[in-house]
């Protein structure tokens, strides 16, 4: 992952993050940092980047122009190198509050760029220019947007593979899953008459982790009601959908992956909105509480995208929303924890943005060019290469279940679907995730190689609706 900081002071920047775990992450390259001095794109000869502004006001204003083409000298090298136009982060109190869930989303992009202002602000015509997400840590004033920068990278790079070097030790702190961080323990044993928790020294793991979950459920209810509340309906949601668990595994992995926001979590009916699709998905236990669930969807969605579980949920969406069934589905998942053995036969590796018009004339019916754009250069599409060609390609969709497997008509009947789903499989289990995907009712095919790849699948049919 890459992060960009366009800013008037690099070596401010430089400074803060080449050190400790940050600057370690960045030499063993599991991380780039780049800080651009947006002062070298000037053309001014006087190295000049700001004016007063129009109306009259305190205070100087950072110009479009320097700003602007210090941007672009960003993406051009981010596009040459087969990246798609990154996320801009303008760093201000005017913007959304900075927390764990936006750090989970931001760590799942290619690259980040982050906007520093300074004096009184920038020019707001470069702001609707290039910015894409308007982002706060908090509603307080500071000189400059590059310690705010700082904060949100280090926040993030923790999320990054092979940035810790414990890998728990992003998972199991606090701020995950809603809870505080439970209180830890060194030597000496005793310190100023104070001792450490006898179940510390037991030796039981099992007797720790229920202790330190125990301390964490009430740190955090006295600490910050507001993160238990959120930490409980998540457990009502988990506790409601695991009831038919390989029917809601898409609701499940959208939770569990930290990528959803959950609107609505109860022992009867559940409402999250996935992040990255945008997808409202819901399931109700009663009609009642599917009406309940609706009426929490924002009116007026521009291409509203839902995924309901039930038919009376479809029926329903249909008459509020104006939407129809884009498809129906059942969904099937890979139970098992050992991946497959996966034969040396097939060259199989990510596809870039060079493959893109291969993919797109095989698969334009199913979606469009961006998001497949999206999806390569998320590197979540995964090619079979045979005889100098592209063969077939599969890949994981943004909301997380398996899909887009296509294998080219000449290379058919030789196994590369069932090598590409296993890819998928492997690469699933690496990260920590259920393997699932979401077959078409009417794809006989797709069925039949989901149970030889031992997928479990579900009964009920998933509904998506535009």
């Amino acid at each position: 992952m890459n992060f960009h900081i366009l800013t008037l002071f690099p070596e401010m920047v430089t400074g803060g993050l080449n050190t400790s775990i940050l600057g370690r992450a960045a030499q063993n390259g599991h991380i780039g940092l780049e800080a651009v001095n947006i002062r070298d794109f000037t053309k001014n000869k006087h190295k000049k980047v700001d004016d007063y502004p129009y109306g009259g006001g305190a205070g100087m204003l950072m110009q479009a122009q320097p700003v602007f083409d210090a941007f672009k000298s960003v993406e051009e090298k981010i596009i040459s190198r087969g990246g798609k136009s990154p996320r801009v982060i303008y760093v201000t109190p005017q913007g959304k509050v900075f927390n764990q869930q936006m750090a989970q989303e931001l760590a799942q992009e290619q690259d980040l760029v982050f906007l520093c202002g300074h004096y009184e602000g920038i020019d707001e015509r470069v702001l609707q220019a290039v910015v894409t997400d308007y982002v706060s840590i908090g509603d307080y004033v500071l000189t400059g947007g590059e310690l705010p920068a700082m904060v949100m990278i280090d926040a993030v790079s923790r999320l990054v593979p092979g940035v810790l070097k414990n890998e728990e030790s992003a998972e199991f702190e606090s701020f995950h899953d809603n809870l505080l961080e439970y209180p830890q323990y060194t030597r000496p044993e005793v310190w100023q008459g104070a001792e450490v928790p006898e179940v510390l020294l037991c030796g039981d793991h099992a007797k720790v982790d229920r202790w330190r979950l125990e301390q964490s459920e009430a740190r955090t209810r006295e600490r910050r009601p507001d993160l238990y509340e959120l930490y409980a309906g998540k457990g009502r949601a988990l506790g409601y959908l695991q009831k038919r668990k390989l029917s809601h595994m898409d609701m499940l992995e959208v939770i569990r992956r930290g990528q959803g926001e959950l609107l609505y979590g109860a022992e009867d009916g559940v409402l999250v909105r996935d992040i990255p699709s945008g997808a409202y998905m819901l399931s109700a236990a009663d009609e009642d509480m599917g009406e309940r669930l609706i009426s929490l969807i924002p009116r007026g969605l521009k291409n509203g995208l839902y995924v309901a579980h039930q038919d009376f949920l479809k029926d329903s969406l249909c008459r509020r929303f104006g939407c129809s069934v884009i498809n129906s589905c059942v969904q099937a998942v890979y139970t098992r924890k050992t991946p497959w053995e996966e034969a040396a036969a097939y060259d199989i590796r990510p596809l870039d943005l060079s493959w893109l018009e291969s993919v797109y004339g095989q698969y334009h019916t199913v979606h469009d060019r961006a998001y497949l754009e999206e999806r390569i250069s998320a590197g979540m599409m995964y090619g079979v290469f045979l005889e100098g060609k592209l063969a077939g390609f599969a890949g994981i969709h943004a909301e997380g279940s398996m899909g887009m497997l296509e294998v080219a008509e000449e290379f058919r009947r030789r196994g590369i679907g069932e090598a590409l789903e296993k890819h998928l499989i492997n690469r699933m289990l690496e990260r920590g995730w259920v393997p699932f995907c979401q077959v078409f009712t009417d794809n006989e095919a797709s069925v039949r190689l989901q149970e030889k790849l031992k997928l479990r699948i579900g009964r009920e049919k998933v509904y998506w609706m535009s």
